[in-house]
């Protein structure tokens, strides 16, 4: 694998395009859309299922008479839809491949929302890795300059240790985000099955401006969880419909072929008309009807929990733009002002007018404060791509 810093920087529709030809659930959606599909053709059969085959033989051996009674008997019948059953399997089948399909919209969703959450932990895996560096030189300068005023005589040891002490965890935080920095790099190749690190941060304001805010339940409506919940409703509702029409075992309906005879008789054959007819019971349909019944009680619950949950979901990431924008601007200054007072602090430390202590506590300040500066303008990228994978305005 590649180190961090060779990494390419991906677009995001590259990435996710990446990561939805490694998902391993693609195969299996499409299995199951075929499947479905393969069953709504075959429920266009003429026939409920296939061909019974019959056969008998009978004689007098074993009664001991042995007079030469011989019957051969054999026919073929074939199961008859019940009045609407057949209609009702081909449209259940269609709505089960209409759901699969919408399940695919729903996984697609949420690979780019892990593509979104893994870019931004190895974005900000990289930018805490660069401020853990600066920090180390930065203090690297100040033990330097401290160990040459304590040659001098004009720093003390305890001084000196402080520094050192301060180095040493700052030089422990930087093997701790490069160690991150690794994990995050792995978890994301594993995800897009490539190597590089989506480009989150072309995500600006004016995407915004796609989203029609105006008009949050027609966003709703659009989300593939609750398309994918309604569909799967429809679903449960066919099935409902198949199970009313399956109210009894399948007739049928076929043809014998009868060939006996006895000694010193000719041969004789019989052909007729076979059905078998069994009649409805509620041994039979109840528990068809009560599991139909069950899926369709737990389809409708989950539809009403996907449309809570896109709700909320909406409602959050819509606010989490906006404070993340509020963050970003905050942490901008914040971050300007305590590097510039961390400089001014170590300046005046050189010229003696401050201690040192205070000069690496505005350090660590300034560290702190560039670290919240890189989560903030992370999370204001990646609200932006998160309310457009939630709305469907991806460019």
């Amino acid at each position: 694998m590649a180190s961090a810093a060779s990494d390419p920087v991906l677009p995001l529709r590259t990435a996710l395009t990446a990561a939805w030809e490694n998902d391993p659930v693609r195969q299996e959606l499409a299995i199951n859309t075929q499947s479905a599909d393969a069953r709504a053709a075959a429920a266009k059969s003429w026939f409920a299922g296939g061909p019974v085959l019959t056969a008998s033989y009978s004689d007098d051996r074993a009664a001991g008479t042995n007079l030469g009674y011989v019957t051969w008997q054999g026919g073929v019948s074939v199961p008859l839809w019940l009045p609407g059953q057949g209609s009702a399997t081909e449209h259940l089948a269609q709505a089960d491949s209409k759901a699969a399909l919408s399940r695919v919209e729903v996984e697609r969703m949420a690979i780019a929302v892990r593509v979104l959450e893994q870019g931004s932990a190895a974005i900000l895996a990289d930018r805490r890795v660069i401020a853990a560096r600066m920090i180390v030189r930065s203090l690297e300068h100040i033990a330097l300059l401290t160990n040459r005023s304590k040659g001098q005589g004009e720093a003390t040891g305890v001084e000196v240790q402080a520094v050192n002490a301060q180095l040493a965890e700052t030089r422990s935080e930087l093997a701790q985000a490069e160690e991150d920095q690794t994990r995050s790099r792995v978890a994301l190749f594993s995800l897009l099955g490539i190597q590089g690190v989506p480009d989150l941060l072309a995500a600006q304001a004016p995407w915004l401006a796609r989203i029609p805010t105006g008009n949050p339940k027609a966003l709703e409506d659009l989300d593939p969880r609750i398309k994918a919940a309604h569909r799967a409703v429809m679903a449960a509702q066919e099935d409902m419909h198949l199970a009313r029409s399956s109210f009894m075992p399948n007739p049928e309906i076929g043809i014998d072929a009868i060939d006996q005879g006895q000694y010193g008789s000719p041969w004789a054959t019989q052909v007729g008309v076979n059905i078998r007819v069994p009649l409805p019971s509620d041994v039979t349909h109840t528990p068809l009807l009560s599991a139909a019944q069950n899926r369709l009680a737990a389809a409708m619950r989950a539809e009403v929990e996907a449309r809570r949950a896109v709700h909320n979901e909406l409602a959050q990431v819509m606010a989490r733009v906006t404070a993340a924008r509020v963050m970003l601007l905050q942490s901008q200054t914040g971050a300007s002002q305590t590097m510039k007072r961390a400089d001014a602090m170590e300046h005046s430390w050189q010229l003696g007018e401050t201690p040192l202590i205070e000069v690496l506590r505005a350090r660590t300040e300034a560290w702190r404060a560039l670290l919240t500066l890189n989560q903030a303008e992370v999370a204001w990228h990646s609200a932006i791509i998160r309310i457009c994978i939630s709305t469907g305005t991806l460019p």
